[in-house]
């Protein structure tokens, strides 16, 4: 399935050739010259195709602006209002719930993670099909299977009465290495101390994407500051913004706090939207835990990201159609129509499905998770954040137990030093940051 890889020059011309267009370079010819070399026999005649794509310019009259440096971006952001910390027992409660709605909104994701095959018009008609339509549970499976549909391999441990503990997945790994990132070096860790973390405790193999181009890159000599701009066409997708949540939990109630300390992050592997999407997610976990509404957490949320950029074109979409009356299916519908050009596993969409999720489900846990499930593309990465998000809104004392039982408090990892590491330890251990700020 995961057809991204980060050595061979024809896969990745491929995704330049998308990255360059989405972004606003003039291409010309070349696009249409280079396209014939992703499916060539000859590697090098790709490699001269990527050499020259990295020459071109964007056009001077593109619709958006997208700074890069973190100077650059806060001048161009409106005020973020910064409200005071919970009390102890409360953000106890909301850290706790924050982590377990992580853990189970991944494990909820994880057996359809698959956006080509598992689009929402697939999910849906599955769901009804299982009677389980709008998903409130975990995944069902039907025995037999109807032809026409495959789950993921992870099915046999993540799906509805098969689950017993938090599965080993990606979307909880970066959520377990930034809290040692934090507690290792404080919240005046660089890139290059992510740079050094993600090499000493995270397997080259569990990780995709633009985490991969950039830990391939980190290998062969090249620094944190251009390790994400070297034959890396995955430069903005999601990969940064499933790291965001620690950044988070760790500033509640100040999301600029948040942004600024998830930059760091993701510039390590991500530029542009890439970096916005860690921003923005980290600024949404931080606003619930202090938003009176779900919809309060999105718009504080959207301070986070530059106005002019095509991510927030996208976040000020979900939430016109919200204001506007739009149910849950009409927002999905818009928002494919709108940003389904993009991958599976871009920011912009994903982000987006993330915001929809969390502004229909208002609140409530289930339905959050449930709405972004059912919505498709990086099911397992969306369902995270967005339990995250529903987590820190009810408190752990809210999130319903079928949801929480199952993962008897334990999330495997390939972090080394963390497999089997108890949720509620995670949490506490969060709190305990929280307070050294």
């Amino acid at each position: 399935m995961f057809e991204f890889e980060p050595h061979d020059p024809r896969t990745l011309l491929l995704f330049e050739l998308a990255q360059r267009a989405e972004s606003g370079y003039l291409l010309g010819d070349l696009a249409e010259a280079a396209r014939p070399a992703t499916k060539g026999d000859d590697p090098a005649v790709a490699r001269e195709f990527l050499d020259r794509l990295a020459a071109t310019t964007r056009d001077p009259d593109w619709a958006y602006e997208e700074p890069e440096s973190l100077d650059e971006i806060l001048a161009v952001l409106p005020d973020t209002p910064v409200a005071e910390v919970p009390g102890a027992a409360e953000l106890a409660d909301r850290l706790l719930g924050a982590w377990l709605g992580r853990c189970a909104g991944c494990n909820l994701g994880k057996p359809v993670e698959d956006g080509d095959h598992w689009t929402a018009q697939h999910l849906r008609a599955y769901l009804e099909l299982a009677d389980a339509y709008p998903l409130r549970d975990y995944f069902p499976v039907l025995d037999p299977m109807p032809a026409g549909y495959e789950l993921r391999e992870f099915w046999t441990y993540t799906t509805r009465g098969r689950i017993t503990e938090s599965a080993r997945d990606d979307d909880i790994d970066y959520t377990i290495l930034g809290l040692h990132l934090l507690e290792e070096y404080g919240f005046g860790f660089t890139t290059a101390d992510v740079a050094t973390e993600w090499l000493d405790r995270l397997p080259y193999t569990q990780t995709y994407t633009a985490e991969r181009a950039t830990y391939r890159n980190l290998v062969i000599g090249l620094g944190p500051d251009t390790a994400a701009r070297v034959d890396n066409p995955y430069r903005e997708w999601i990969g940064a913004q499933i790291r965001a949540d620690i950044y988070g939990y760790v500033r509640p109630g100040d999301p600029r706090a948040a942004a600024e300390l998830a930059y760091r992050d993701a510039v390590l592997s991500h530029t542009a939207n890439g970096v916005y999407g860690e921003m923005w997610s980290a600024a949404l976990v931080a606003a619930a835990f202090t938003a009176p509404t779900a919809r309060a957490a999105v718009e504080i949320s959207l301070t986070c990201v530059p106005p002019r950029s095509r991510l927030a074109e996208a976040l000020t979409f979900v939430l016109e159609r919200h204001a506007a009356g739009d149910s849950w299916e009409e927002a999905r519908a818009g928002i494919g129509e709108r940003y389904g050009h993009y991958s599976w596993v871009h920011t912009v969409n994903n982000a987006a499905l993330v915001a929809a999720g969390v502004l229909w489900g208002d609140g409530d846990f289930s339905a959050t998770v449930g709405l972004t499930v059912q919505g498709g593309w990086d099911t397992d990465s969306n369902g995270a954040t967005a339990g995250s998000v529903a987590g820190i809104l009810a408190g752990a004392g809210k999130v319903p137990a079928h949801w929480t039982e199952p993962l008897h408090d334990t999330a495997r990892s390939a972090i080394r030093g963390f497999d089997g590491s108890r949720i509620s330890d995670l949490a506490e251990r969060t709190g305990r940051l929280v307070t050294r700020r």
